[in-house]
């Protein structure tokens, strides 16, 4: 044997070797699959049937130690995912004319694994099947069989769905006495499976990631609305408004009481979602109000106000109002310092709907099942709680402007916010151009005129840059120097992004890499391979490379304009174990926020089988078109969302 065949000859070894690791891998694999902690039982009766009778067989399963199984319901969608229900089915038999399943009644209890309350069993659960067979039924033996599908579940773990038979014989006699008649036991309820497919009852409450909006009682709703109005100060709209509507109530100077300015500001907040989110879910329905914060009109609209705010800051001119109309609506704010502050209420709560439009819209849809005043008295609750923390925070630039030594410091800030206020902007610009579809504010685009923008106050703090409130001799003292430092390198950092690069946090408010791109993410150009796996807004053929692969489906409902949305895309789906598990899945996303027939149906597809106007929302399905689990809203915690994925597989 020379050198050549002898390298040839280890090679076939080694292919043979690792072949046969492989087979002992996939046995001891089918083997331990095998192995179930729930045993499930058969049992008639009685010994023998007429035909054209109805008699009664048990089904009872046994669980192991601490794994409980869930009952046949189907439990309401979650945004931790729902568990598997438990499917009973007979085989069919050409002696069978049809039958029935009667299961116990199950304990219903909050369930750690998925958040929610569930129905369950432990250790043991007995159903009952009425099994009625033709009159033509051939005499002799007849052998029933019923399929279960499963899931089981610890305080901790949950094992993947299982599918396993039970089987029983009987024999078909007709000398057979008749059967004696079935009794339906105390708290059993008839679950017939031969009855077409319906579609779960709405839930009692209506979830979101951020949490739970119930119905009943009217004082529980409305508590979690008010903390619903708390939480959406922390969405990426809300939070950075609260050094904008800082700084307008410094540049309102003396004109009135700080405390009135608060309250006046606060009360338009409350009056305007009251009215807005009330009128256009009337209108509309609850989509309505998502729509509102991804309307091209609305974003343009505050794209414009916050040009006008941005450049008065930088001093290019000062908004005023007619004299005559400020002195009818208020002769003693003497420059109409409460309608601006009502216009400012206005902007405030026009730019927040793009991020707390889900939050408002799951309240009403919740809401309409209650009282008639309940969608009123919730979203004055809501909007109590996220008006609350601007009334305290408007007090302090009002007690900053009456210090003694506010000076120059004072137009320092107006003109920094000035700058961060047209960075602002462009994020309602990029809104408009996202959804209707231009691609004319590109990524790189729009990170340069943001590296611009924030470069600006940088050289402005530092002297560079000649405007109102630094005198060119003026001492550049350590806080104004670092703060200076601070904006240019937070410039600087947003270079990498215009190569594709990934900015954290910031992914939220850019447009990401164009789709295809070697930019994009997950793409060849960072090393992931996701980004080209989604299909966009075509559920046929999302479903048809299902059903050719085996695979389940993953629904994105998501938004051009919706923040969360892009954050979940950028940050979540490509850290590399949910990278990874989105690999077993055929990707869709479906836009709801578009101008066009597909974000149309996409919305009434979301609505119609969800009862939720979250975005993003999250559905897995079968090949079959049934959906298995839900998750609404972002999370930024990776083995919630993994568990989400693999509770679908």
């Amino acid at each position: 044997m020379d050198f050549d065949q002898l390298v040839s000859y280890c090679r076939r070894q080694e292919r043979l070797t690792r072949s046969l690791f492989a087979l002992s891998l996939l046995a001891l694999s089918l083997g331990a699959q095998t192995k179930s902690p729930a045993t499930w039982t058969l049992r008639p009766t009685v010994d023998r049937v007429k035909p054209g009778s109805e008699f009664t067989v048990e089904l009872k399963v046994q669980l192991e130690g601490p794994w409980h199984m869930y009952s046949m319901n189907p439990p309401p969608p979650s945004p931790t995912g729902a568990p598997i229900p438990t499917t009973i089915r007979l085989e069919e038999s050409p002696a069978v004319e049809s039958f029935r399943v009667y299961q116990p009644a199950a304990q219903r209890k909050f369930d750690p694994n998925f958040q929610m309350e569930t129905e369950t069993y432990d250790k043991e659960a007995v159903y009952y099947y009425r099994i009625k067979l033709k009159a033509d039924a051939p005499a002799g033996p007849l052998e029933l069989t019923s399929q279960q599908r499963f899931q089981l579940c610890t305080e901790k773990e949950c094992l993947p769905p299982r599918r396993l038979p039970a089987s029983a014989t009987i024999t078909v006699d007709p000398a057979a006495p008749e059967a004696p008649a079935f009794a339906v036991p105390a708290g059993y309820t008839l679950f017939d499976p031969s009855a077409p497919a319906k579609a779960p009852a709405p839930a009692p409450a209506v979830a979101t990631q951020q949490g739970q909006a119930t119905v009943q009682p009217l004082g529980s709703f409305l508590l979690i609305a008010f903390g619903f109005g708390l939480a959406a100060i922390f969405t990426p709209c809300v939070f950075p408004m609260i050094p904008i509507t800082m700084s307008f109530f410094l540049s309102q100077g003396k004109r009135g009481s700080a405390l009135a300015q608060a309250l006046v500001f606060c009360i338009g907040i409350i009056a305007l979602f009251t009215i807005l989110g009330f009128g256009i879910t009337a209108a509309l329905g609850p989509f309505g109000v998502v729509q509102l914060g991804s309307s091209p009109w609305v974003n343009t609209f505050i794209s414009l106000v916050f040009l006008a705010f941005g450049l008065s800051l930088l001093g290019a001119f000062e908004i005023t109002l007619p004299s005559g109309l400020l002195t009818k609506l208020n002769s003693a704010s003497g420059k109409g310092g409460y309608l601006g502050t009502l216009l400012m209420g206005l902007t405030f709560s026009l730019t927040s709907f793009a991020c707390v439009g889900p939050f408002v819209g799951t309240l009403l849809a919740a809401s309409v099942q209650g009282d008639k005043l309940q969608p009123i008295l919730g979203m004055m609750s809501f909007s109590s709680g996220l008006a609350l923390p601007f009334f305290l925070l408007a007090l302090f630039p009002g007690y900053l402007a009456k210090l003694p030594r506010s000076g120059g410091w004072m137009s320092r800030v107006k003109i920094v916010m000035g700058f961060l206020v047209l960075a602002a902007m462009l994020k309602y610009l990029s809104n408009v151009d996202q959804v209707l579809q231009w691609n004319w504010l590109t990524r790189e685009r729009y990170l340069g005129i943001w590296i611009v923008l924030f470069a600006l106050p940088g050289l402005y703090l530092l002297g560079f840059l000649r405007l109102e409130g630094i005198k060119p001799d003026e001492r550049l003292g350590v806080g104004r120097l670092l703060l200076g430092a601070a904006f240019l390198a937070f410039s600087l950092g947003l270079l990498p992004g215009m190569f594709g690069a990934r900015l954290g946090e910031l992914e939220a408010y850019v447009p990401a890499p164009a789709e295809g791109s070697s930019l994009a993410f997950g793409g060849a150009g960072s090393g992931g391979a996701t980004a080209a796996k989604w299909i966009k807004n075509d559920v046929e053929a999302a479903f048809a490379k299902a059903k050719a692969d085996q695979r389940r489906v993953l629904i994105a409902f998501t938004g051009y304009a919706c923040t969360n949305c892009h954050w979940m895309k950028a940050n979540m789906f490509t850290r590399p174990e949910i990278a990874a598990a989105l690999g077993d899945f055929v990707l869709l996303e479906l836009y709801t926020d578009g101008t066009d027939a597909a974000s149309e149906a996409n919305q009434k597809r979301q609505e119609q089988q969800f009862k939720t106007v979250a975005i993003p929302f999250y559905a897995i399905y079968s090949p079959e078109e049934t959906v298995v689990a839900t998750f609404a809203g972002l999370t930024k915690d990776t083995q919630q969302f993994l568990g989400f994925l693999r509770s679908g597989v």
